[in-house]
């Protein structure tokens, strides 16, 4: 979706469809499950546990720290990554309003 074009849709739309992306890819699913069953990683140790490539595993783990919702710190010549869990919140409470509601029953279909 061009810029340009997010501009039509509200705050919270771009937030949704933002979020979704994090969910759009089976590693970025992989490398979040990955660190919330040690709580910290190193990349290295997702190559090993995903098995994709580090350049693969990086580009990721970008996606996933520009969107908030992993963060990480320089340990000497480590990047050590975890979940941000202010930004985790904020992502639950946005698709939970967003997929918490009635199924209509429809006239059609």
């Amino acid at each position: 979706m061009g810029l340009s074009k997010t501009t039509i849709f509200t705050k919270q739309q771009n937030e949704i469809a933002l979020f979704a992306k994090a969910f759009g890819h089976p590693a970025r699913v992989a490398i979040l499950q990955h660190l919330f069953k040690i709580k910290t990683c190193v990349c290295g140790d997702l190559v090993n546990e995903i098995k994709l490539a580090q350049p693969t595993i990086s580009q990721h783990l970008k996606e996933l720290k520009n969107l908030g919702l992993i963060q990480g710190s320089v340990e000497g010549t480590r990047v050590c990554y975890c979940i941000n869990p202010e930004k985790w919140t904020e992502m639950q409470k946005i698709m939970h309003s967003f997929l918490d509601k009635e199924i209509p029953q429809p006239d059609c279909c």
